[in-house]
């Protein structure tokens, strides 16, 4: 099963002959397993040249580029190699039509806060006192296909998550990462530091999932298609990001893999450092990798294939064949 890579250093990539490597501020280099590598997270400053980039597309793996402050810049997505007219053509009729979109964009919000209710859940069994918040989300949950269109459905989405992250404090157990206030560009605090980097990681492993099928992550549902970038990621990265995003920052900070000495102040914000983001970076793959039983399929599948039969569920959806439900975590 093919892994992603993730690169903090500096350096840059090259090709040579059939495979690539990648060489560091000192000159060592890492050949890169191209056969068993899904895609590459690159957060250092990298040099790369177009036969290097010819021969990701030519392998398939998509290159996702983060800046100094761990904010996603962007990918390089290889051209599609699933295209199909068909489902594009599927995939905007249901863009176009209000009721159609909106139903999707509902069932995204229903999925995320579904898997909210599973966290708190979870957490509320193990002593931490969330039942006020729990039960806020799951009255919330209930007027969802009450919103007459998309603006008053991410209206309520919000709110959705503003109770979430009231919980948040009573779930993490260090002090030093109490979750006050949510705050994204620039995060203010430790905590809203790794949320931000968790979510993007999120946002990328849903796109290099959308990659391997026929849909097409520019065209979304709950988040406005624009000019500027993806937004079915988006849609789908609301379903997974409570249970894996959100477990894997509770899982570093209660486990005390990440302390307050893996941050630093940037400017006007708090980021993770090079040493913080490879821990929560480690936390987050082995979470992405893990498995779980699947009832629908009846088997073990790792988070990360979870996401690519969500999408393919997508698809079902657009040719008709099945009418889509979200995931939700049953454990």
């Amino acid at each position: 099963m093919s892994r992603p890579i993730y690169i903090f250093q500096s350096g840059r990539l090259a090709r040579k002959a059939n495979t690539v490597y990648f060489e560091n501020g000192e000159g060592v280099k890492r050949y890169i397993p191209v056969e068993n590598t899904s895609e590459i997270y690159l957060f250092g400053e990298i040099d790369l040249n177009k036969e290097a980039l010819e021969f990701f597309a030519k392998n398939e793996i998509i290159l996702h580029f983060f800046n100094y402050y761990e904010y996603y810049v962007g990918s390089f997505y290889p051209r599609e190699h699933y295209n199909s007219g068909y489902m594009i053509v599927k995939q905007v009729e249901h863009y176009l039509n209000p009721q159609k979109r909106l139903m999707l964009a509902k069932r995204f919000v229903e999925g995320a806060g579904a898997n909210i209710q599973k966290v708190l859940s979870y957490y509320l069994r193990r002593g931490a006192d969330v039942s006020s918040q729990l039960k806020v989300v799951a009255d919330l949950v209930k007027n969802i296909d009450d919103q007459p269109d998309v603006p008053k459905l991410m209206a309520l989405e919000g709110k959705m998550h503003e109770t979430y992250y009231e919980a948040f404090p009573k779930i993490v157990e260090q002090e030093e990462f109490e979750l006050k206030r949510r705050t994204r560009r620039p995060p203010k605090d430790s905590i809203n530091a790794l949320v931000s980097f968790a979510n993007s990681l999120v946002y990328s492993s849903v796109l290099s999932s959308i990659y391997k099928t026929h849909l097409d992550p520019r065209i979304g549902f709950l988040h406005e298609s624009n000019f500027r970038s993806f937004s079915l990621n988006l849609d789908v990265a609301e379903i997974f990001k409570p249970i894996i995003a959100d477990r894997a920052v509770f899982s570093a900070i209660n486990k005390q893999i990440i302390d307050t000495a893996d941050f630093e102040k940037r400017l006007n914000g708090i980021y993770l450092n090079e040493s913080g983001a490879k821990k929560f970076v480690q936390v987050f793959d082995e979470k992405l990798q893990s498995t779980l039983n699947y009832k629908k399929i009846k088997r073990n599948v790792s988070y990360k294939t979870l996401i690519r039969l969500e999408l393919y569920k997508l698809e079902k959806h657009f040719m008709g064949e099945d009418i889509y439900r979200p995931f939700v975590a049953e454990w």
